[in-house]
């Protein structure tokens, strides 16, 4: 029997590989927006800020620019602190997938009802959600501690770490902070 003229269907199989292909694709594609965590820990370019004033403009451009590797090492601690209960380690997972599809692998803006969502409000959104929802599983003390912990080491770095070797043109261009603009 022929069928010519026919749109040939694939088969489940090759369905599934090839939703894994893209998946895999997404998630390299996605995790490559973050800054690389050579030019994050760039030893020569940590020194302490002089004044106040000196470490204002370093925290907000390093915030801008290492937001994702930030977010990343906030999961991290999180993870690390609920190693000992499975329930919350349940529920993080759960969340980290809706990291991932929100957050870490969107090409394009979130549009809800016809309006673009800016990746601050995201961010904000999902850190809420995510800090909530870990505290409804008994694991308060943990989930408390691992946020000082995770928040006292990002602004740490986003203080310490100078921004005169940070270069961007499309920050700079959409109107974000110059970079390089402290010692």
């Amino acid at each position: 029997m022929t069928t010519y003229g026919t749109i040939p269907t694939a088969s489940a199989g090759a369905t599934n590989l090839e939703y894994l292909t893209r998946a895999k694709q997404a998630i390299k594609t996605g995790l490559g927006t973050r800054q690389p965590w050579k030019l994050m820990f760039n030893l020569a370019s940590f020194n302490f800020p002089h004044t106040i004033s000196e470490a204002t403009p370093r925290f907000k451009t390093n915030i801008n620019y290492f937001r994702m590797n930030y977010a990343i090492i906030m999961l991290i601690i999180l993870f690390l602190s609920l190693l000992w209960h499975p329930i919350s380690l349940i529920v993080l997972g759960v969340l980290m997938a809706a990291w991932l599809f929100f957050y870490f692998l969107r090409d394009e803006p979130l549009v809800v009802f016809n309006r673009v969502i800016y990746d601050g409000v995201v961010l904000t959104v999902l850190a809420v959600v995510t800090i909530v929802s870990l505290l409804f599983t008994d694991a308060t003390t943990n989930i408390l501690s691992s946020v000082v912990v995770g928040v006292a080491v990002v602004v740490v770095h986003a203080v310490l770490r100078r921004t005169d070797d940070l270069c961007d043109d499309a920050d700079v261009e959409a109107g974000g902070y110059a970079v390089g603009s402290s010692s």
